[in-house]
């Protein structure tokens, strides 16, 4: 869940359909406060430090997310950083977080500046999927791929403004590539993948690569179709684990 924090009847309905929330902390500070990208590798680079005021207001906020969150049973894994947005301290972080709440997953650094820290290795790829990094002590994971766009006009946020990773003309095109993207993630799930996040659920604002639109009206892929897509790829999941 990235950068907001839900009402709790969120949560409860996520509890109620069985949905695992992936939940970051929603970073700020100063405009050009992120350190240098490195998505490809483990970082080599330097983290930059916060000021000590945005420090423990950072430290502060995790642990009321944390605090408020940690009843609700679909909440799985704690993202402290995502992307390189403010991040700092990251193994110091990490390792409070897994200390503050043993009983879910760490995702330490969702996406890339990578460290040999937390519960997980996440890797971001657009469109397809890729899998350039592995680590066999954690669960190597797809953190985001796909963002197949496409424009359903009478449900857009912003008329003149939108945009996807890649873009198509129909549902069936939509689909058609969501296989495509599946297939290969089948394949790289024997190499090592443990999960994935497809981007995304719904439209966000101009972002026009949900399954859904942004006014939740219409659903823009074949939905049945979708679904025994992924019910191969859990099987596929599954079957390795055996």
């Amino acid at each position: 869940k990235h950068i907001k924090v839900e009402p709790a009847r969120w949560y409860w309905h996520c509890d109620r359909l069985g949905m695992i929330v992936w939940q970051d902390m929603p970073i700020g500070d100063q405009a050009g406060f992120n350190p240098q990208w490195q998505n490809k590798t483990y970082f080599t680079g330097e983290e930059k430090q916060r000021s000590a005021t945005s420090e423990a207001c950072y430290r502060k906020e995790w642990r009321e997310i944390i605090d408020a969150l940690r009843g609700f049973a679909s909440i799985g894994v704690w993202v402290p950083f995502n992307e390189a947005w403010g991040q700092f301290k990251t193994v110091e972080i990490a390792e409070w977080t897994k200390a503050y709440d043993p009983t879910r997953l760490v995702n330490p650094a969702s996406g890339g500046n990578h460290y040999l820290t937390g519960d997980i290795l996440d890797l971001h790829n657009y469109p397809e999927p890729s899998l350039y990094l592995y680590d066999a002590n954690r669960a190597t994971v797809l953190g985001e791929f796909g963002g197949i766009g496409l424009v359903m006009k009478e449900h857009l946020w912003e008329p003149d403004r939108n945009w996807g990773y890649v873009s198509f003309n129909s549902p069936e095109e939509v689909t058609d590539e969501y296989e495509k993207y599946a297939a290969k993630l089948g394949e790289l799930i024997r190499r090592g993948f443990s999960a994935a996040v497809y981007t995304q659920t719904t439209d966000v604002e101009i972002e026009v690569n949900g399954l859904m639109t942004y006014d939740r009206k219409a659903v823009k892929v074949d939905e049945a179709r979708i679904r025994k897509i992924n019910e191969k790829i859990c099987n596929s999941l599954n079957e390795e684990k055996r």
